[in-house]
């Protein structure tokens, strides 16, 4: 059985090449990295039974919660709605695996609250799949 491990170290990178990716900001909280593949029904009229095989996987926004940070904020709002090479990496240099996928980002300032900590969200729209960079399958750069 293998222990659990740890959000500590999660980095968000980006870039306009692999070679080029930095940090984009410190992330509080990321989504899920990826959906279910959507199913399509084959069932003709001689099945006995109903019948399907996979089709497209389902990905939407991916939104990381971040701190507010005016400078932070201006840099990520320079490189909003242009391509970029994304890279989520677990552990120190990712040594807990790293994950990466094309798109476009967005910044926004989340709402407040009363003694709450001011926040943004990062909203990356993929363009790829998200690619394990362990695997063998993974897009070139």
């Amino acid at each position: 059985m293998s222990a659990g491990m740890s959000t500590i170290n999660t980095v968000l990178k980006a870039g306009a090449t692999a070679s080029a990716l930095t940090q984009l900001c410190k992330i509080k909280s990321y989504p899920q990295l990826g959906g279910e593949r959507e199913t399509i029904e084959t069932t003709d009229m001689e099945d006995n039974a109903q019948t399907f095989v996979p089709g497209v996987q389902s990905v939407s926004a991916m939104q990381f919660t971040c701190n507010y940070d005016k400078e932070k904020y201006a840099s990520i709002k320079e490189t909003a709605n242009t391509d970029q090479i994304y890279e989520l990496d677990f552990g120190a240099d990712g040594k807990d695996g790293k994950f990466s996928w094309k798109g476009q980002h967005d910044v926004f300032v989340n709402e407040g609250a009363v003694n709450g900590a001011r926040e943004m969200t990062l909203s990356i729209l993929p363009s790829t799949e998200i690619y394990n960079k362990d695997a063998a399958t993974q897009f070139p750069g």
